[in-house]
């Protein structure tokens, strides 16, 4: 028996630098208001990351979307974008400022993977426990809470 409803929300945007910083604003926004502020740091820092790989690899553009979805005792987000080449986790020199993105999401994060999508591109997500008990959810944001879109939880799709 769920006890809890899902929360599934979503953003579309072209990953540059000055809309990467407005979208980790807008995922710690929604975790506030899903009473999960021990969550935010994480999830900050995980959607950062996986928007500068957009940023700095994808092809043919830039355009990605984010997703965060509560589902009982799990926060998952994730970012997919167009381009198929899947990510990998590389061993960066000491004093590199790149190349430690993905090894700082796993680290941060319970799980993380990547789904390949074909020709339409890749998913690349990470999971956080979310803490127990969940406090109960309001039905609809409030009034101007968020800019963007909250839908019903879609079924997770098995590939």
């Amino acid at each position: 028996m769920i006890s809890q409803p899902s929360r599934h929300c979503t953003v579309e945007l072209q990953a540059l630098p000055s809309r990467i910083g407005q979208v980790r604003r807008i995922v710690s926004a929604q975790l506030r208001y899903w009473h999960l502020d021990p969550l935010i740091e994480g999830a900050a820092l995980g959607v950062t990351e996986l928007l500068t790989n957009v940023h700095r690899h994808a092809e043919p553009d830039k355009m990605c979307t984010v997703e965060i979805e509560l589902l009982l005792d799990r926060l998952t987000v994730s970012v997919h974008d167009h381009d198929p080449r899947l990510p990998q986790i590389r061993a960066a020199d000491p004093l590199a400022t790149c190349g430690r993105g993905l090894a700082m999401v796993a680290a941060v994060s319970e799980s993380w993977g990547v789904r390949p999508q074909g020709p339409a591109g890749k998913t690349v997500w990470f999971t956080l426990p979310a803490p127990s008990p969940a406090v109960a959810l309001p039905a609809y944001p409030a009034h101007g809470a968020i800019p963007f879109t909250e839908t019903p939880a879609r079924p997770a799709v098995v590939g």
